[in-house]
């Protein structure tokens, strides 16, 4: 008995009517799927691997830049502060604070001591800000 091919075998006349109506089936008419694979390209690395996404690391939030600021009056603060801040135009707790690298208390303090001396006078005095301006000396 000569062999058979494997398509031979499985024909049968009973077969037959199966295998087409298999073949009509509107599910395999559907396009091939290589396009949907063109519109997600591949990721370099081992990441693809396995097919599992890597978790989200979740951000640790902005930082301020942690400041050093004084928290004593020593004698170069107090030279600094009495010949620079009487010739700023606006003078407020934060100026002194950044400028002279002090914390605000020393600065609140600052801020009594030269408008005690004349150096500086007031322009708006509030619970929540102090403003301050260069005190013009009249000469005339």
């Amino acid at each position: 008995m000569p062999l058979r091919s494997c398509f031979e075998l499985f024909l049968t006349p009973l077969s037959l009517p199966l295998i087409l109506r298999a073949l009509s089936a509107p599910h395999l008419n559907m396009p091939a799927k290589k396009a949907a694979s063109k519109a997600a390209p591949k990721k370099s690395g081992g990441a693809s691997k396995g097919g599992k996404a890597k978790k989200k690391k979740w951000s640790k939030g902005k930082t301020r830049e942690q400041l050093n600021n004084a928290i004593q009056w020593d004698k170069n603060l107090v030279d600094k502060l009495e010949k620079e801040v009487p010739k700023y135009k606006v003078i407020t707790i934060s100026v002194i604070s950044e400028r002279l690298k002090v914390n605000g208390s020393l600065a609140r303090q600052a801020l009594s001591h030269l408008e005690e001396k004349g150096a500086i006078k007031c322009v708006s005095y509030g619970s929540k800000i102090r403003v301050y301006t260069r005190a013009i000396k009249d000469d005339e």
